[in-house]
């Protein structure tokens, strides 16, 4: 049995404030993209097996394969399973390609073994892995909030605008990226931004990551502005970054950008 994980980028990024645990309370609208990895599950005669192919080997705190030992936790009598996952979605690139196949893999092994796990328990275990994992049990765009477990389904409409991807070889930690970045629970709540007509959205749709990521490393902010420049509507740092997006009428032609660009229709 095989998924296609898909990516996600994020519409607008607030971060509201700390938390006592260390954590941060956090605004954002997640939107799942054509972009995606393939993730297929056969059942084993042995012990578990995986193959990542080019991705290396996987470590024992992969998100895949905690997944696989999170279900077995439930359902202690769970085969063993063969893993092949084959990556597209670039790994720390603020795409959420990990949380995404780490939920699929959940997904996966309930269809497969017909484990009849509930909603409930699907979110719990997703959260577990990750606080963005329990977005990707579905496949609409959602409004997360506290540290990105609580969801809300949003109803926007991207069909038929193109998306462009600038990915770079950038690398950017989570924990670089809450260093610099300053919470703040001023402005317009996202719902409210997102009403708006999307030629307002470069006004008042932000990410909050962008402008200490953008001083770390220039040629992002360089590319955002290659992308209004080429006719994006909205145009912004997906995540944590470090890869760039934007949305708009007509493909664009990027000039300038060393890293990879990908199109797709929505």
């Amino acid at each position: 049995m095989i998924r296609f994980p898909k990516a996600k980028i994020n519409l607008g990024l607030r971060v509201l404030r700390k938390r006592p645990d260390g954590y941060h309370d956090l605004q954002t609208c997640m939107v799942p993209i054509p972009l995606r990895d393939a993730l297929e599950l056969l059942p084993s005669d042995g012990e578990m097996g995986y193959d990542f192919g080019d991705w290396g080997e996987p470590a024992d705190d992969n998100l895949v394969v905690r997944a696989y030992r999170l279900v077995r936790e439930l359902r202690p009598t769970l085969p063993a399973v063969n893993i092949y996952l084959r990556k597209r979605i670039p790994t720390g690139a603020g795409l959420g390609g990990g949380s995404s196949d780490a939920t699929n893999m959940l997904l996966l092994l309930d269809r497969q073994f017909e484990l009849g796990l509930s909603p409930q328990e699907l979110h719990r275990m997703a959260t577990r892995l990750g606080a963005d994992c329990s977005f990707f049990l579905t496949d609409t765009p959602q409004i997360a909030e506290g540290i990105g477990e609580l969801l809300s389904p949003y109803p926007l409409d991207l069909e038929g605008k193109v998306l462009t991807l600038l990915l770079s070889d950038i690398h950017i930690s989570t924990a670089e990226a809450y260093r610099g970045v300053v919470p703040s629970e001023e402005g317009e709540e996202l719902r409210t931004t997102l009403q708006r007509p999307m030629g307002e959205w470069c006004k008042h749709l932000y990410n909050a990551f962008e402008p200490h990521i953008f001083d770390l490393h220039p040629a992002l902010a360089e590319g955002k502005n290659a992308l209004y420049e080429a006719g994006a509507v909205y145009a912004a740092m997906s995540g944590s970054g470090p890869t760039l997006f934007a949305i708009s009428d007509a493909p664009l032609e990027i000039n300038g950008w060393s890293g990879t660009q990908l199109t797709y229709t929505l």
